[in-house]
């Protein structure tokens, strides 16, 4: 936890499980949200259309081992992303923080015994799938519930020809069979074709980092 977060803590609701109920299809969408922008609401809109969700939870994560940065306050992450969601279908949630999980794989394994009988399905950008093979258990992931891939900018031959996708090719539906993803035997993945943002968090906090500098 952050100085920044103790002094922002995330209201008690968010860190509570959402409701979910047997039979239910739900996408889980997890990353920093530092900012969210309209990439996330792009592919979680995908996702709900083209896998037949109920719902797309925004998990809001305290922090990314793979990164070398610590992310803003959980709080504000939170409230931002709650502005930018504005589909009562994507639930914003800090449910990880609750149960303490620095590690997707250990994350998604809670989730889906607390979850039994709910369809979950992993969503995650190409720009994940390149690196994929260097998360904690990535093949755990993918035997603990399907996995759906959308396309990001300059990201697609690189995803698909990363030693994850490689080591799964055979597990991957066609995309014509989208909807037959949630609840599908795992491993299962799928790769999603659609409009494509050229955005990334990553990009707006250096626009903001060098709008504050000019100023």
């Amino acid at each position: 936890m952050t100085t920044d977060d103790a002094a922002d803590p995330a209201p008690g609701s968010a860190l509570r499980l959402p409701l979910a109920l047997p039979g239910q299809r739900i996408g889980l969408f997890g990353g920093s949200f530092d900012p969210p922008h309209a990439g996330h609401l792009t592919l979680s809109l995908m996702a709900i259309r083209r896998l037949r969700l109920d719902a797309v939870w925004w998990l809001v994560t305290p922090g990314n081992p793979l990164k070398d940065h610590a992310p803003g306050a959980l709080a504000r992450r939170l409230a931002a992303a709650e502005a930018m969601a504005n589909d009562p279908r994507i639930v914003v949630t800090a449910v990880e923080a609750s149960m303490k999980t620095r590690y997707t794989a250990d994350t998604l394994a809670i989730l889906a015994r607390r979850l039994a009988g709910v369809k979950l399905v992993w969503l995650m950008g190409a720009d994940n799938l390149c690196q994929f093979h260097r998360w904690r258990h990535w093949r755990q992931i993918a035997q603990t519930m399907p996995i759906a891939v959308y396309d990001r900018p300059a990201s697609t031959f690189r995803a698909m020809a990363s030693p994850a996708a490689q080591a799964l090719a055979r597990f991957r539906l066609d995309e014509s069979d989208a909807a037959l993803l949630p609840g599908h035997a795992t491993p299962a993945w799928v790769f999603l074709h659609g409009p494509r943002v050229a955005m990334s968090s990553t990009a707006l906090r250096a626009g903001s980092i060098k709008e504050s500098a000019r100023s």
